[in-house]
């Protein structure tokens, strides 16, 4: 797990190493369980991550946290299910606000005109926390999607997917609009992403805008 100290202006520390680390080490912990939790269907556990007024920004939900947990509840008892397979955590601390970003490759199997097919889709996870009453909590989420992939899961299986029934999709994350769209989930197509980097800039400036704050 990589982290670092946001710089101050006043020179006088705010907080000793060992609880800056203690910080780094809680924040961390909130995000992967609060991804974990939602693999696993740990509603409840997935709810206590988010702060009541938190926001959530992605492919298919627009929402506040508390929200995003239940269309993620309801999302799952329709039998549409991910796995995400995360990298290590970078977590910055500034007293009571901290960043996490968290590399990401979000796995779904489900079927297309019969064919059972694996969607990968690869994103930057960037989580808003604040230490609330309570402790840490996610105040926001904001994916920024880099790639995806589709194929059949049994090699050799025919799978079309034509460049018509893409058109009008975002590069970094076509085929996860293709297959929630077929799924009947609506996909935003002004989500961050690597082909609009002036737009991924103004976001990663905002958050450390609200970090340093």
């Amino acid at each position: 797990m990589r982290s670092r100290v946001v710089e101050h202006d006043d020179p006088t520390p705010r907080s000793s190493s060992a609880t800056i680390a203690a910080d780094v080490t809680a924040v961390a912990q909130l995000v992967l369980h609060e991804r974990h939790a939602r693999d696993r269907g740990w509603w409840h556990d997935m709810r206590r991550s988010f702060a009541d007024d938190s926001r959530v920004r992605l492919s298919w939900f627009q929402g506040t946290g508390p929200d995003f947990v239940s269309a993620s509840e309801r999302m799952a008892g329709r039998g549409d299910v991910s796995v995400h397979r995360l990298a290590p955590p970078v977590v910055d601390v500034n007293g009571d606000r901290a960043l996490a970003v968290v590399p990401a490759g979000i796995e779904v199997r489900t079927d297309l005109d019969g064919v059972e097919v694996d969607l990968a889709s690869y994103a930057r996870l960037l989580y808003r926390a604040e230490r609330r009453h309570d402790g840490w909590r996610i105040v926001a989420l904001d994916p920024v999607y880099e790639r995806d992939t589709l194929s059949a899961c049994l090699p050799g299986t025919p799978l079309t997917v034509t460049a018509a029934e893409l058109a009008g999709f975002r590069r970094p994350y076509r085929m996860l609009s293709y297959v929630l769209g077929r799924r009947g989930y609506t996909v935003a197509q002004d989500l961050y992403g690597d082909d609009r980097p002036d737009a991924v800039r103004g976001l990663e400036q905002a958050a450390t805008d609200w970090l340093r704050a």
